[in-house]
């Protein structure tokens, strides 16, 4: 093993682990009926058995990845289907939103299931957001093919009220999908809506479309961290998006553009101090995404971007072409974490020097009750130069690690 292997294995060298490294832990703990763990614990419906064994992929890696094959579920440790999106209504009002599915196969308990939701209303300044959890393969209802193989993706997140007696479930949260046209739906309850502080409710369905090839941001597709385990990572940068989201009982028409990210693989996390990423999308066609790994004493020994021009040419950017340097920072007012808040993206040899501003400052998730962690995950402007000539665009931008347990802040 190389030393700059050992020094990554030491490191949370992959996007989003931690989340699901907690809902394990707590898959375990509802698994052994000692108490409602999750935010919605399936009390008032028992998790189907399990058809097979939950166990990692016998199969070697590196594995080709095949789509639409791969966009489904895969038998590994740790998978998430992730989206984040930029919307407008006719009228003019700005939204950004995330959604997103989590899955945890640990040995022989059942698998476990997440899901966030998050809607920006950057017109009127507020962040809203829900969690629920699930237990058991009756989530997945993955098409597949002659042969077993998924050949796409059904998810279905079922919800959990008390407050609503005459049915128990209410509408679940849906993903589903193959070769990039997805469909997404989500509509909180009236418990989640109240705990959000939206009781007029929040809904979202949209039908997505891609205008560009997926993109491996491996060579391969996959990273080989070593003792870490390894990841397959591919996204879809520009999709286009139209359908309605519902504000306070109020449904408006939208479109727009969505990034999604489909990561899976025999990996947990190990440490380290969180991770800073960018999913950078300008009105050149142009498209970047940025992945900085921090380590406990906040530096960044681990970073690499991929550089997605208008015609889906690819170019992967190591560490060495990237500059990022933060602006300012908030604090939150819930956990007392402080995040940065704003930053200067530099990728040297590209030409790109651009300036990524949260267009709200509060946008953080407590999803302790689901993921065990809090996090930061908001919709960005973008503007700056490229070759020096103005360009601006739109960012999404998640920052992990800046909230220790139980809530208390971090050093950045």
């Amino acid at each position: 093993m190389t030393r700059r292997t050992r020094r990554l294995a030491r490191l949370v060298a992959l996007r989003r682990p931690t989340m699901l490294v907690a809902l394990a832990a707590s898959a375990l703990v509802l698994a052994g009926c000692t108490g409602p763990i999750l935010a919605n614990a399936p009390a008032a419906r028992p998790p189907a058995p399990s058809a097979t064994p939950a166990a990692p992929s016998p199969l070697p890696d590196p594995q080709p990845v095949v789509l639409p094959r791969d966009d489904g579920p895969h038998r590994r440790l740790t998978e998430w289907w992730y989206y984040t999106g930029h919307l407008r209504t006719p009228d003019g009002r700005e939204l950004g939103f995330e959604d997103v599915i989590f899955r945890a196969e640990r040995g022989d308990f059942p698998v476990s299931w997440a899901s966030h939701v998050a809607i920006t209303d950057e017109t009127a300044g507020t962040f809203r957001y829900a969690q629920r959890s699930e237990i058991g393969p009756q989530v997945d209802r993955s098409p597949r093919g002659p042969d077993a193989e998924p050949t796409g993706f059904d998810l279905s997140i079922a919800g959990y009220d008390p407050t609503d007696l005459a049915t128990l479930a209410n509408p679940p949260w849906t993903m589903r999908g193959s070769d990039g046209r997805d469909a997404l739906a989500f509509r909180l309850s009236p418990a989640e809506a109240a705990a959000a502080g939206v009781p007029g409710g929040i809904a979202l369905e949209l039908t997505l479309t891609p205008t560009k090839p997926a993109v491996l941001h491996d060579t391969d597709g996959y990273a080989d961290f070593g003792p870490a385990g390894g990841s397959y990572y591919y996204s879809r940068t520009r999709m286009e998006a139209e359908g309605t989201v519902e504000l306070d009982g109020v449904a408006y028409p939208v479109e727009g553009s969505v990034w999604f990210d489909h990561q899976w693989g025999d990996f947990i996390a190990i440490g380290g101090g969180g991770w800073d990423w960018f999913a950078i999308e300008l009105d050149d066609g142009t498209d970047l995404m940025v992945n900085r790994v921090r380590s406990p004493d906040g530096s960044y020994p681990f970073a690499y971007g991929t550089l997605v021009a208008e015609d889906g040419a690819v170019t992967h950017i190591p560490a060495d072409g990237l500059s990022i340097e933060a602006l300012g920072t908030w604090t939150s007012p819930a956990t007392g974490a402080t995040y940065p808040s704003g930053w200067r993206v530099r990728v040297s040899g590209k030409g790109l020097d651009l300036r990524v501003t949260p267009t709200l400052a509060a946008q953080e998730l407590d999803t302790r009750e689901t993921t065990g962690v809090i996090y930061w995950e908001g919709s960005s402007d973008v503007d700056g130069t490229r070759d020096g000539r103005p360009v601006a665009g739109q960012a999404y931008v998640e920052l992990t690690g800046y909230a220790g347990a139980g809530g208390q802040p971090t050093t950045p």
